[in-house]
């Protein structure tokens, strides 16, 4: 870009009144462990939602949103997943759903074959694998951060763990 381009942009991006939008991503992971379902969470340390569960996650660097969650999840949680392959659950971009500003995130997840040890990082006060029946009642009582509750269901949806999977019963009812 030449230096009258590049002035132009600066000058350009000082006067555009628009509100950022910053870009995330979150990672949901499912575990079957003598027949009751489970997901990792992690329990924030930071405000907004202090002392609330998430999903491991945070803003996407100068990187792809796949690749920013399974970084995420390795430093929230010490989980390595690059060999796991993560599916797209939905991109979450209502307005109001993160105090600090606009966020748009994309969360992703995936149905492991065992229930790895989760290590507690970066912005996570605690790690750790919650049944998911217990998981869902956390939610409805409004003890997950952003809109976390809704990844969730729509996480569980997506791999097919409803009422009538093993250890869920009336998940969201």
């Amino acid at each position: 870009m030449s230096l009258i381009g590049s002035l132009a942009a600066k000058l350009a991006a000082k006067l555009d009144d628009r509100a950022p939008v910053f870009y995330a991503a979150d990672v949901i992971l499912f575990a079957l462990h003598e027949s009751v379902w489970h997901v990792l969470l992690i329990e924030r340390r930071w405000a907004p939602h202090k002392g609330k569960r998430a999903f491991p996650g945070g803003h996407v660097d100068d990187e792809t949103s796949e690749q920013a969650a399974r970084r995420e999840a390795a430093e929230e949680t010490g989980l390595d997943l690059s060999g796991v392959v993560l599916d797209r659950i939905g991109v979450y971009d209502a307005p109001g759903r993160d105090a600090r500003g606009r966020y748009v995130s994309v969360a992703y997840g995936a149905v492991l074959s065992t229930m790895p040890a989760p290590v507690a990082g970066d912005d996570a006060a605690s790690a750790a694998w919650m049944p998911l029946r217990t998981a869902a009642r956390v939610a409805r009582r409004g003890g997950f951060a952003f809109d976390h509750a809704d990844m969730l269901t729509d996480a569980a949806r997506l791999y097919g763990i409803g009422p009538d999977s093993p250890g869920v019963g009336q998940l969201w009812s």
